[in-house]
């Protein structure tokens, strides 16, 4: 099998606040900046992003994402990102309904459809959230879906069949012993899907 390079990195950014869990900041994210020119996707759980939609373009992200359920005007945080010429996009919980972000289209470049509770590496994924990805990717065949949550070799088939285009693989891809080949092997199983 041919080795592949992940597109982008996605970093999770936790509040403690929005999420239980406590990662890193804008400083972390700008001390890798240099190191790679691979994409930046920036995740942010965090209950106020629009305090820091500015931290994060100046430490480096190439996407910034946020929750629709944040305590924050979604429009014009998402508007901000844009103006900052980075990429915007915006996230949704299980338990949030998909047709809550159907208002905010026109602003975003990427859905992140959360196929587990966000904050916790490690869980397993949640199959019942499969319709959301569909059901966006049957009214917006051009937008980027995101899938993020118990992505694996057999996951990734189920996500990427229901119209997901970019996947998050993170506690599976770290399990691996060769990370180029578990990262090719995700792609050929999306590829195949498509």
């Amino acid at each position: 099998m041919d080795k592949a390079k992940a597109h982008m990195v996605h970093l999770d950014v936790m509040d403690g606040h929005f999420v239980p869990n406590l990662t890193f900041g804008a400083p972390v994210i700008k001390s890798l900046r240099d190191k790679t020119d691979i994409i930046f996707d920036v995740h942010l759980m965090i209950s106020r992003p629009d305090l820091y939609i500015d931290d994060f373009v100046k430490a480096g992200a190439d996407i910034i994402t946020f929750h629709i359920e944040a305590d924050c005007d979604v429009v014009e945080t998402l508007k901000k990102i844009r103006q900052l010429s980075k990429k915007s996009g915006l996230a949704v919980k299980p338990g949030t309904k998909i047709e809550e972000v159907l208002p905010y289209i026109p602003f975003v470049d990427m859905l992140l459809v959360m196929t587990v509770e966000p904050g916790f590496g490690g869980q397993s994924f949640m199959a019942d959230m499969l319709p959301k990805v569909s059901y966006l990717r049957e009214k917006f065949p051009s937008l980027d879906i995101q899938v993020d949550g118990g992505v694996n070799a057999e996951t990734a088939r189920l996500v990427a069949a229901a119209g997901a285009n970019v996947i998050v693989a993170g506690s599976y891809l770290f399990g691996q012993d060769d990370y180029a080949k578990a990262v090719a092997e995700l792609y050929g199983i999306c590829r195949s899907c498509v």
